[in-house]
């Protein structure tokens, strides 16, 4: 890939807008879209060109990145009348780094094939938004290995790719990685409410499962953001939940148990139901302090 292709950068949220713009810094032309157009300032501040539409976005760029909510925003951005599929270029390549149902990256890879001659990769992302910032976001690819290798200096400047197999199966490795964040944050949860119930300082505890065999990233980017209550999102629990959902899908589709990932889901659940959707999803915790009658903070 030349480091002066034009990319194409669809989805400027919480984590699209600071991976765009480590491309740009790194020297490559972009034409940004994203639904709510005031997101796309600050990119065009720094030099980007602003698309009108997923179509118009395709027909100015050599490679394709979008980076939106769910399997049908997905559909949306490729599919649709005014979609990048209806301005692309036989034989560019497409990137979508959503998390969504591998069924729907499969289906999408297909159409962009069949329709266009265009590859297709399959590349979400895990690290929140701190991972998007310092573009150290581990990036789980689906896809053919030419196309990965095309793409892998792009990946690059983001964090680090891992070629995970064919069409689907980064998809299916980020739902791996999405069951295990959440059952995490559910472990921190648990303990930090148990020790605060007993009267132990969170901090406390924060400081000694950080130390042990019970570290992990989750309790070392979240753990002293909780104890002082502070939900501002790097992932949005919504998000999460929905993931939560395609994880199930996935379990039905492969046969496969997962009775963790199902009270999982029942968790993110309520905190939908109790209006927490827009906080970080480290904020299941409020789910365990409601059914414990307890509230986790630290004393220091």
């Amino acid at each position: 890939m030349e480091q002066k292709s034009t990319i194409g950068f669809i989805g400027l949220g919480i984590m699209g807008a600071p991976m765009a713009t480590h491309l740009l810094r790194a020297g490559h032309s972009m034409v940004v879209h994203n639904r709510t157009a005031s997101k796309m300032e600050p990119l065009v501040a720094l030099g980007a060109k602003a698309g009108k539409s997923c179509r118009d976005v395709a027909e100015r760029s050599d490679v394709i990145i979008s980076m939106v909510p769910d399997s049908p925003d997905v559909e949306k951005v490729y599919l649709d009348e005014k979609g990048v599929l209806e301005g692309v270029k036989p034989g560019m390549l497409l990137i979508d780094m959503s998390t969504i149902s591998p069924v729907v990256a499969v289906k999408v890879a297909q159409a962009a094939a069949s329709k266009r001659g265009c590859q297709m990769l399959d590349a979400p992302v895990s690290g929140g938004d701190v991972g998007a910032k310092n573009a150290t976001l581990s990036i789980m690819v689906g896809g053919d290995p030419e196309a990965y290798e095309q793409a892998r200096p792009i990946f690059e400047l983001m964090g680090t790719p891992t070629l995970c197999g064919p069409s689907g199966a980064g998809q299916t490795v980020k739902a791996c990685n999405q069951i295990q964040v959440a059952l995490n944050f559910i472990g921190m949860a648990e303990a930090l409410v148990l020790g605060a119930k007993a009267g132990v300082d969170p901090a406390i505890v924060v400081k000694v499962l950080s130390g042990g065999y019970a570290q992990s990233r989750v309790m070392d980017v979240r753990g002293p953001r909780v104890i002082q209550g502070d939900y501002e999102p790097g992932f949005r629990s919504r998000f999460h939940y929905k993931d939560l959902n395609i994880i199930r899908e996935t379990a039905r589709a492969f046969g496969c148990s997962l009775p963790a990932s199902a009270l999982a889901h029942e968790l993110f659940s309520a905190m939908q139901a109790n209006g927490w959707g827009d906080l970080d999803h480290s904020a299941v915790i409020k789910v365990i302090e409601s059914l414990s009658n307890v509230e986790v903070r630290t004393g220091e």
